[in-house]
């Protein structure tokens, strides 16, 4: 087919670069939804990270509701096929329990995703019900990193890390529930920004209030498009029970000016856990970066009781996903999860949660109450938190101890696993506080590594000032100016 662009040409242009030129009369939504489709045809087969094509999103982007007059103006956008639901379509979580579940209505986000004028043309991968950090069962399919397909993205966002960083389209949907936006984010060499509780809705089937931990978001390759993504997105949906953040002035244009001087503490000594000796490099020199920009830099440990608040999140995962995966056996009828239908770690899980008594939550919530407050005294004498995305380096694909396919007989040692893995992002969800990866490090294996700034609550405009600060100071090279081994552009 006759392509509106060269694929070089195609992944030189962020999403909002492509706007611009559908609201020039240079190309139409129709051409780029095209050439999306054909990037994804190109690409997947090794990579393995788009569930589904809608091809009706692509031969008419308006079709669905996509409103051409949007900010985005028709870029494509795949949806992580958990989380936010779009009337008809199949979404079915990464699991053969919910294979052919069709949502009877729209989430509220997805509304707000195609005002934006983002055509939604597909679903990407994620792992079942989004429980584990990698899209990686045999049964279901495996996700890979287009950097190494030897290794993995990362997830539970896993699709969309992969489909943006090989140049499939610049922007899609991610959710985070302990990391699931900035893990993948990380090890694909993207921007993932996780947002302050209160800015994206998840309504109507659930509020940030009762659900906690889990946000939306997206992926990207610049900042300016993670900023013009919340600046269109964001709000509550009628019938909120809690406040939605609001800010004097659109994070796209706050993004134009540096940060004030700030105050960055260099950390990843938390608790029980410690980066690798070559991650934690990767950090000194991203410190030496900021440091150069003017910013007060300095290692500091924050006072946190880490041990209570990763026992905290503990709790709450195991009666969370408990609790989520015995709302989708009641609508199929089933009492308890099929041996065939649901994943082994899965199953353990819910034998784990599904009994948790009010008391227990009741102290689950005490402990997420003052591990806020020590974050929100610790940021009253310090701007930013930068940390390693994660304590260890990517896995090789195959390395199932941190998979919901693993053998471990252990919820509490498979999670505690986990945290020796992902120790830096998931008390943020805990707390509420905004994370950023930037893609500014570099793995011993080659792949990219993410440096994480976390912020204050509210404090998402920050984040995003300063990662384009970094992005400027870069000249735009995020990981060097690398591509990854398979991308669209490539021969």
């Amino acid at each position: 087919m006759t392509l509106a662009m060269s694929w070089d040409e195609w992944a030189r242009h962020d999403a909002t670069a492509l706007a611009a030129r559908v609201r020039k009369g240079e190309v139409t939504a129709a051409e780029l939804a095209a050439q999306a489709a054909e990037g994804a045809a190109k690409v997947d087969p090794s990579i393995g990270a788009v569930v589904e094509v809608f091809d009706d999103a692509v031969a008419d982007p308006v079709a669905n509701g996509t409103a051409p007059d949007g900010v985005f103006a028709g870029v494509p956008y795949f949806m992580k096929d958990l989380g936010p639901t779009l009337k008809g379509r199949l979404q079915e979580m990464g699991s053969k329990l919910m294979r052919g579940n069709r949502p009877a209505a729209d989430s509220f986000l997805a509304s707000r995703i195609r005002k934006a004028g983002l055509n939604i043309i597909g679903r990407s991968t994620t792992p079942e019900f989004g429980t584990c950090s990698s899209a990686e069962n045999p049964e279901v399919y495996v996700t890979r990193n287009p950097w190494n397909t030897g290794f993995t993205t990362g997830g539970s966002s896993a699709g969309t890390a992969a489909l943006v960083a090989a140049g499939v389209t610049p922007i899609s949907h991610a959710t985070d529930g302990g990391g699931s936006i900035r893990i993948p984010a990380g090890w694909n060499g993207n921007i993932g920004l996780k947002p302050s509780r209160g800015v994206f809705s998840i309504a109507p089937y659930g509020s940030d209030l009762a659900s906690v931990v889990s946000i939306q978001g997206c992926h990207t390759r610049t900042v300016r498009d993670t900023a013009a993504f919340v600046d269109a997105c964001r709000g509550g949906a009628p019938g909120e029970f809690m406040p939605y953040w609001t800010v004097p002035e659109p994070y796209t244009d706050l993004i134009r000016r540096a940060p004030p001087k700030l105050r960055i503490a260099l950390s990843h000594e938390w608790g029980d856990y410690r980066a690798a000796p070559e991650l934690v490099a990767e950090l000194e020199k991203a410190g030496r970066l900021l440091e150069s920009l003017g910013h007060h830099v300095e290692w500091v440990v924050p006072r946190i009781d880490f041990h209570a608040a990763y026992a905290a999140q503990t709790a709450c995962y195991i009666t969370n996903f408990a609790q989520t995966i015995a709302a989708l056996l009641r609508g199929r009828g089933l009492e308890k999860p099929p041996a065939d239908l649901v994943e082994r770690m899965n199953i353990r899980i819910w034998e784990a949660g599904i009994g948790a008594t009010y008391s227990e939550r009741t102290a689950m919530q005490a402990a997420f109450n003052v591990t806020s407050r020590e974050f929100g005294a610790w940021f009253e004498e310090w701007d930013i938190i930068l940390t390693p995305i994660t304590a260890k380096p990517t896995p090789q694909v195959g390395t199932t101890e941190y998979l919901t396919i693993a053998d471990n007989p252990s919820v509490h040692d498979w999670f505690a696993n986990l945290w020796g893995i992902f120790a830096y992002t998931p008390l943020c969800n805990l707390a509420g506080i905004p994370g950023i990866s930037m893609p500014m490090g570099e793995q011993a294996n080659g792949l990219p590594f993410g440096i994480q700034a976390i912020g204050g609550l509210g404090q998402d405009g920050l984040l995003l000032q300063l990662a384009a600060q970094v992005e400027r100071a870069l000249d735009g090279k995020w990981n060097g100016g690398r591509r990854p081994a398979v991308h669209v552009a490539a021969a």
